[in-house]
């Protein structure tokens, strides 16, 4: 097939799965493609890596960004603002009901004080904002469940199919060098194949967990449809992961997927507070083998794997071996910039993170950052629990997606802008953070007989947002 034929077979599909997606929920808002558009550029690539406008040497690039994409992220942390405005959000109310998220923002500003180079620094800091306007954009929508819904499904109709197409017809666009294993390696839309996993990370939970919520209903007409392309999808998503090779996205799927059908079963409505307690014990339980009795690297060489997790222990005793300030760090996003990357780069190799979540926070903001960052981790984590007691649908996923978090940071970076991080930040601070009434349903006891009353969204984000 001829790569313009199949790249116009994409365009078709795509469109009629915007127009004719049975799973389409009337009465979001238009502004949701503003987050959309957000959440695809960081799951793929810059528009200006799109257009081929990037020029000069990579440090340069990471110092100095580019003007499209600086204008393009402009425009739309400008239109965020002015959709909020437009709802009349309360912001004091917000920043009050989110105090650990908001310290870690702020210190994270104050950090440009101390940074070596304090203008990059803010830049980033002014661009990651931006996630946080445009997920209100979300948080505010008059339909919000299905405003998230909306906005992961469309995600993965967008970027699924393409990188498809672009691994089969344009593999000189797609596909990438791994100067890890001297071999090429299938990119996608991303920009690399762990990106590549992150964005099937993101769809295969999706899928899985919408699957599992309206597997119930799967007799009736319309949900038959919908789950036809869930499952679709999901196919499709597990084919692209298995071709991407990226071990931290495969077991982070594995993991949120486990999450969501122990929720979604009877013995996980009955034991949920069992499995509050297992995924933290279970977790902690990992850092110990992992960290003090070399699990990782065992377990990678029975599966065939590098022992040094593809030189990720080379990267932190390198990383930790340059000078910074262990309480404040260097300032936010600034280690890897002027003379510390030269370093890095003579011995590593042209890497530009840590592979660590928790470790690049440590580098970039100190203990004082990672001190608040698992405050507001914790935080996240007592809001879903609370939706876990009410059996609201959105738990399983959000719970699904804080547990494959944590894992996912112990070999990749995420505390960013970043299709992971954003999507955390969805399930932690924009549908769960509604006042009192913080499920989207209640069970009450009436003749004997357990039904459901479904509160209304719109009257909870009128008492939580204004």
């Amino acid at each position: 097939m001829p790569p313009v034929l199949a790249l116009m077979i994409w365009l078709v599909l795509l469109l009629g799965l915007l127009c004719f997606d049975p799973a389409r929920e009337p009465g979001t808002s238009f502004a949701l493609w503003i987050p959309l558009l957000w959440m695809l550029i960081i799951g793929s690539r810059l528009p200006s890596q799109w257009f081929g406008l990037q020029v000069g040497s990579l440090a340069q690039a990471m110092s100095e960004g580019n003007p499209l994409d600086r204008t393009i992220d402009l425009a739309m942390i400008v239109i965020s603002v002015a959709v909020l405005a437009t709802r009349s959000f309360n912001w004091s109310g917000f920043l009050l009901r989110n105090l650990a998220l908001t310290a870690f923002v702020m210190f994270a500003l104050l950090s440009i004080v101390w940074s070596d180079f304090p203008f990059v620094a803010f830049k980033r800091w002014f661009r990651d904002l931006g996630n946080y306007l445009v997920i209100l954009v979300v948080l505010t929508d008059p339909r919000p469940l299905e405003a998230v819904r909306a906005l992961l499904r469309r995600f993965s109709y967008f970027l699924i199919p393409l990188s498809i197409v672009l691994i089969k017809y344009y593999p000189g666009m797609s596909r990438q060098y791994d100067p890890w294993t001297g071999s090429f390696a299938d990119a996608g839309v991303a920009t690399s194949k762990n990106m590549l996993g992150v964005v099937c990370l993101v769809s295969g939970i999706f899928f899985v967990w919408d699957t599992l919520t309206r597997w119930r209903d799967r007799k009736e007409r319309r949900t038959k449809k919908i789950l036809l392309v869930d499952l679709a999808f999901l196919a499709m998503t597990l084919w692209v992961l298995n071709l991407t090779k990226s071990a931290t996205s495969e077991v982070c799927l594995a993991i949120g997927s486990l999450v969501i059908w122990m929720v979604k079963t009877g013995w996980g409505r009955r034991h949920s507070g069992l499995i509050k307690v297992m995924i933290p014990t279970g977790f902690c339980l990992y850092l110990v083998l992992a960290f003090g009795l070399n699990l990782n690297g065992e377990l990678a060489q029975r599966l065939g794997r590098d022992p040094t997790l593809t030189d990720r222990t080379l990267i932190w005793n390198t990383v930790l071996s340059i000078r910074t300030n262990p309480l404040v760090g260097t300032g936010y996003e600034s280690f890897w910039l002027g003379p510390r990357l030269d370093r890095i780069w003579e011995i590593t190799g042209r890497v530009n993170e840590a592979h660590n979540g928790y470790l690049e926070v440590y580098l970039n903001l100190g203990l004082v950052g990672l001190s608040l960052l698992t405050g507001f981790l914790l935080t996240g984590y007592r809001n879903t629990c609370k939706d876990l007691a009410l059996h609201s649908e959105l738990a399983s996923l959000t719970l699904a997606v804080w547990t494959a978090f944590l894992f996912y940071n112990m070999t990749e970076a995420a505390f960013k802008s970043h299709p992971m991080w954003f999507i955390f930040l969805l399930g932690s601070i924009a549908i769960p953070k509604l006042a009192e009434d913080r499920a989207p349903q209640a069970y009450i006891k009436e003749d004997g007989r357990r039904r459901i009353r479904k509160f209304s969204f719109e009257t909870r984000m009128q008492r939580g947002t204004h």
